[in-house]
């Protein structure tokens, strides 16, 4: 029997099981963590950093420290009387065949593949044409390291795709190393290339690629200052120390993301470099031409703009230069400056993404954050709608020039993703591969709603959940955010959302400001000294679930990484009343300092720094986290969660905010930080990893939610 239909006699019995589990809870003993004398002055106001010391992540005593914390987190994890349930059932669900959507490159069609719980997926190939049921493996990850911890980045071909170039991650961390393989033979054919970051491959040809990376950092090369990012081209067959330099490295113009990739006729060489996280300068150089020079086609940093195609030297662009949702506009390489663009889809309401396949381009659109798909020709002339198998969300448009069909997927909170076969000139879709997974879609339902948030915008929530959820404020709630960098969070299945569901979870997702979800203005205004918006919007909805009864604050839990960290840390301290768990991972949790660590000084656009002016130092110093826990406050069941290898958002923030909740939180509620080793920002995390994690971060929520068991089992009894 469903938990949310038990008469309201037998509901009693439940809750009087519950409260009386309430009464036992797990003895916490924090490690000591020192304190230290360390004081900035900002517009000459002193802030004390007394846990400073852990930013060195290279020091015995950090290291000393983390393993002290680890084992509290982890005794008290393991006393969780359903852990090792919820462990069984992630691995059990998890436990099914992943196919991508195929690929075709020289002689071959090639597609990613996991067989069920391998920590990472494996390419496949066969010959085009043949049989898919003779493909053979191309390249195994899991090979790579018997742990899982070396996973596979980009995968790049040649143009006639008898030479490939990949890129490994060890331990999580964003500096890659570059492997060259003779693809028909799968050998490795060159030295490895190392000390790459922030890369793609993009080939020249078959002679060899562009990357790009900073000069390896000075001290650490997981928390040291990355700034000045340059664009390399390796030839095959040379050494990497004679990669010539093909853009950046200019100390009087720093830029801090640089990307370069080759247009698919291989004519142009087009470069972004950025200064932050949103705005490029745009250049394009003929390959063509021996010789030849860059031409700029944007000198500034004011929109963000790409090359999407080019016919010749017609090139097509997407940009929100002036138009804010972006449209499409064409120029001639000749004359590519702004004054010379040509329009041929405008901008809508609706934030607009494009890719082209078959000679055609695919616009999709966010409308309130769920997709819609049309086919335009190169001429910016509608072709159709693409009928959509439902409401969700679509991606994977793309394809080479001389292709007569396409693959997307199609996927949203209670639909496991599917891919779908696209015939470019009939229009029409056949289902390719649906998962079989041991989830039935049928059980479950998503509602979209709208809520006011603090100063009366409207905002778009996606609320998840069984069918037949009864509206009694004791229903344990995830409520999950990001809102920042531009970023949508469009509807999409998860594993672990699943069996969060199947205990009859809420899960909840606002499209907060800062997003993109609503294009550049949606995203402005939740940056800078704008951004307690975002966080006015996640409480806001926080309240909306409060109010409508789908849940309460005791059994509340507010989700998110990294920004969404951020976003978390900033919540709990400003209302810690409306949630009973807090789970920030990966946080910027120090917004005083984020920006002198790693490429954090990128993140600018979007948050400022403390050094900007008095007024940008007293508003980051407003919300940052690690500044504004109080001692005396009852905060939340918190469970931090971070990597070792993070060298994005180093996990100093997370180390530093953790000590400071241990210090000064009031009452019983725990606070733990669970440490990952050998794992970074979250991008190739080995599934065994994975599972472990969000059994505990399930565990650990329920568990302070007062459950001694897990819901479900609840229901049965009560059911009995």
């Amino acid at each position: 029997m469903n938990k949310y239909l038990i008469p309201f006699s037998m509901a009693l019995i439940f809750v009087a099981c519950k409260e009386e589990t309430k009464k036992e809870s797990i003895a916490v003993t924090y490690p000591q963590t020192k304190k230290v004398d360390t004081v900035d002055t900002y517009f000459g106001v002193d802030v004390n950093d007394p846990y400073r010391w852990l930013e060195d992540d290279r020091s015995a005593e950090t290291e000393d420290w983390v393993k002290r914390q680890n084992k509290v987190t982890f005794d008290y994890l393991d006393n969780i009387p359903f852990r090792e349930a919820l462990k069984e059932r992630l691995s059990s669900l998890w436990n099914y065949e992943k196919v991508g959507a195929p690929f075709k490159e020289g002689e071959y069609t090639y597609f990613y593949k996991n067989d069920g719980l391998q920590n990472q997926y494996v390419v496949y190939r066969y010959k085009t044409g043949e049989d898919p049921n003779t493909a053979e493996v191309f390249l195994d990850p899991n090979t790579f390291k018997e742990d899982g911890t070396i996973s596979l980045g980009g995968l790049s071909f040649s143009e006639d795709g008898k030479t490939a170039a990949y890129s490994i991650s060890e331990g999580g961390s964003d500096w890659r190393k570059i492997l060259v393989m003779n693809a028909e033979t799968k050998e490795v054919v060159e030295d490895t290339l190392v000390d790459i970051k922030f890369s793609g491959l993009s080939w020249k040809g078959n002679d060899g690629f562009y990357y790009s990376s900073y000069d390896k950092p000075e001290g650490s090369e997981l928390s040291a200052k990355t700034d000045q990012h340059k664009l390399y081209y390796h030839k095959l067959g040379t050494p990497q120390q004679n990669d010539a330099l093909v853009f950046g490295g200019v100390p009087s113009e720093k830029h801090r993301y640089v990307n370069g990739y080759v247009t698919e006729d291989n004519k142009y060489l087009v470069v972004t470099a950025k200064t932050s996280t949103s705005g490029n300068k745009l250049y394009i150089k003929d390959l063509s031409t021996p010789g030849s020079k860059f031409v700029t086609i944007l000198d500034h940093t004011d929109s963000d703009t790409f090359v999407l195609d080019n016919i010749g030297t017609k090139l097509i662009l997407v940009t929100n230069l002036n138009a804010p949702n972006q449209k499409i506009v064409t120029t001639d390489a000749d004359n590519p400056t702004p004054n010379n663009w040509v329009e041929i889809i405008p901008e809508t309401e609706n934030v607009l993404s494009a890719s082209t396949g078959g000679g055609y381009i695919f616009t999709e659109y966010m409308v309130d954050a769920v997709s819609k798909v049309y086919q335009y020709d190169y001429n910016g002339k509608r072709i159709r709608e693409i009928e959509l198998p439902g409401v969700g969300s679509a991606g994977g448009f793309g394809a080479k020039k001389d292709e007569t069909e396409l693959y997307y997927s199609f996927t949203n909170y209670v639909t496991p993703g599917s891919i779908y076969k696209y015939d470019i000139e009939k229009g029409t879709s056949q289902l390719y591969r649906k998962p079989e997974i041991d989830f039935n879609p049928e059980n479950y339902e998503s509602k979209q709603v709208f809520y006011t948030s603090k100063d009366g915008t409207k905002v778009p929530m996606i609320i998840t959940h069984k069918k037949g959820l009864k509206l009694d404020g004791k229903n344990p709630t995830i409520l999950y955010g990001y809102g920042g960098f531009n970023i949508s969070l469009t509807p999409s299945f998860s594993i672990t959302n699943a069996v969060w569901m199947e205990q009859g979870g809420i899960y909840a997702v606002p499209n907060l400001r800062g997003g993109g979800e609503y294009g550049k203005e949606w995203h402005k205004a939740g940056t800078k000294m704008q951004k307690q918006n975002v966080f006015d919007d996640f409480i806001a909805a926080a309240e909306y679930l409060i109010n409508n009864n789908y849940t309460s604050p005791d059994y509340l839990a507010v989700r998110g990484g990294s920004n969404g960290g951020l976003l978390v840390g900033a919540a709990m301290t400003q209302r810690p009343d409306l949630m009973k768990v807090a789970l920030p991972a990966v946080g910027v949790m120090d917004m005083l300092r984020y920006h002198t660590f790693t490429a954090g000084a990128g993140w600018a656009y979007d948050y400022g720094t403390a050094e900007d002016s008095k007024e940008m130092f007293e508003y980051l110093k407003g919300y940052s986290p690690v500044h504004n826990v109080k001692a005396g406050v009852e905060y939340p069941a918190t469970l931090v969660t971070t990597g070792d290898h993070d060298d994005r958002v180093v996990p100093a923030h997370s180390f530093k905010y953790a000590a400071e909740l241990q210090e000064k939180q009031a009452g019983n509620n725990p606070v733990l930080i669970r440490i990952e080793t050998d794992a970074g920002h979250g991008a190739g995390t080995p599934i065994s990893k994975t599972i472990e994690e969000y059994a505990d971060i399930f565990g650990f929520t329920l568990y302070n939610m007062g459950y001694e068991v897990l819901p479900q089992k609840v229901n049965d009894k009560v059911k009995e």
